[in-house]
């Protein structure tokens, strides 16, 4: 075991076995790195991460990478929860380098701290080719790297900064034609952004019923109504436990990267509430509840707070506690199988990999139940009593680990969506 063992961190405690002499972020590993003049590399994640997982399997227990890491630099695991100041900085350091965000974030800086390199996920070779070259330059051409990292930390100061003298007045005309220019890039078919991934960005849903309600703009409020719908048909959205995923990795809101975190779901509950108080419609309750059963059901801590998070993986696999064999649905369902098909889309549409189902509702055939005869309440009511077969069968499985922290601002927001 190294130095993270005696972590409260559930995200540094998985990578206290690492042969990584991992550091804790404080003033050791900075003193340690000015003393012995080594780079420094800030690695970055969450619990819950899938491709922080991936990474540590790859890089971060293979003890090739470990030698070379351990003898080139000194290296520092950051639960970003933990701390969103440190994750904060090297995230726009990230961006400034021209690169995009994500996690894990590895970035490498000077004894000072200053980054100088950064990336997300890096397969083995790939990392071993950076430490090397980066160990190289460092040795020959020092300065070099404290010129780069000079401008990096100005490109950091730059996005810090706010004149609010040159704000004295508000046209509000500005934000019709910021509206005008986004909505070029909605996704009028699927609803969302028009790229993939994407994400529920519940921030955006909520102007857009603001900006559509005070204003009276039925395109803002059809296209965020139209977007919330999709995202709650979609494999994103947990049909069997309720609340949503962190993101979906296609145009099709279809495959999601399956971890859960409570700050979406807290702000997803704020915003879904908002949307029924002005359309009233029946799926944004029916989303409202079953997330808040979910997040009560699991997240609720014995004081009353509420954990960060569910993990994408479960022995070893992303999204294996989610997903579905035909075969297995036809003998728990039996005769319900095919009403169960039509609701989930166990078509090509649900269709996923290696023979897995990612339950799910396709738009046309929600039109078609709908025109079907059948009343709500009697569709409602098979499709509750699927939910509780379903969910029987599920919960015997190996469930994915629970980040138990509890986080005060995530709280307070659960809290806002609630009141709400």
């Amino acid at each position: 075991m190294n130095r993270l063992s005696g972590q409260t961190s559930p995200y540094l405690l998985q990578h206290a076995g690492n042969p990584v002499d991992w550091f804790p972020w404080g003033p050791e590993a900075f003193e340690k790195a000015r003393s012995e003049n080594k780079l420094m590399l800030i690695s970055i994640g969450y619990s819950a991460c899938h491709w922080c997982h991936v990474m540590e399997h790859e890089v971060f227990e293979d003890f090739e990478c470990a030698e070379v890491m351990n003898a080139h630099f000194v290296c520092i695991k950051v639960d970003r929860e933990e701390h969103p100041d440190v994750d904060h900085i090297y995230m726009d350091a990230l961006h400034v380098m021209g690169q995009r965000g994500g996690w894990p974030l590895n970035v490498f800086a000077l004894p000072d701290g200053r980054p100088v390199y950064g990336g997300t996920y890096i397969p083995k070779q790939s990392w071993l080719r950076i430490l090397d070259s980066l160990t190289e330059l460092w040795s020959r051409e020092p300065d070099k790297m404290f010129e780069y990292a000079g401008k990096v930390a100005a490109g950091i100061k730059q996005l810090s900064l706010f004149d609010g003298e040159k704000v004295a007045s508000f046209d509000p005309e500005v934000i019709d034609k910021v509206v005008e220019h986004w909505s070029g890039y909605w996704d009028r078919i699927k609803g969302g952004m028009r790229k993939a991934p994407k994400f529920p960005m519940p921030s955006d849903w909520k102007f857009l019923l603001t900006y559509g309600s005070l204003l009276r703009n039925d395109d803002a409020l059809s296209f965020a109504f139209f977007s919330l719908e999709r995202m709650g048909l979609g494999g994103i959205y947990d049909h069997i436990g309720g609340a949503f995923a962190r993101y979906s990795v296609d145009e099709d809101w279809k495959v999601p990267h399956f971890e859960k975190m409570l700050y979406d779901n807290a702000q997803l509950i704020y915003t879904y509430a908002q949307a029924y108080s002005i359309n009233r419609e029946p799926l944004f309750l029916r989303i409202i509840e079953e997330t808040t059963s979910f997040i009560e059901s699991e997240w609720k801590s014995q004081q009353g707070l509420f954990f960060s998070a569910t993990d994408a993986d479960s022995e070893g696999e992303e999204g294996k506690y989610y997903v579905w064999k035909l075969e297995e649905l036809n003998a728990l369902l039996g005769e319900d199988m095919s009403f169960a098909g039509q609701w989930f889309s166990l078509s090509d549409k649900g269709l996923w990999e290696h023979g897995n189902y990612i339950l799910l509702r396709d738009p046309d055939e929600v039109h078609k139940l709908s025109e079907s005869g059948l009343s709500n309440d009697v569709l409602m009511d098979r499709y509750e009593g699927l939910r509780r077969r379903l969910s029987e069968v599920r919960s015997a499985r190996i469930k994915p680990g629970i980040d138990h922290k509890c986080l005060t601002s995530w709280n307070a927001m659960l809290v806002s969506g609630w009141c709400e």
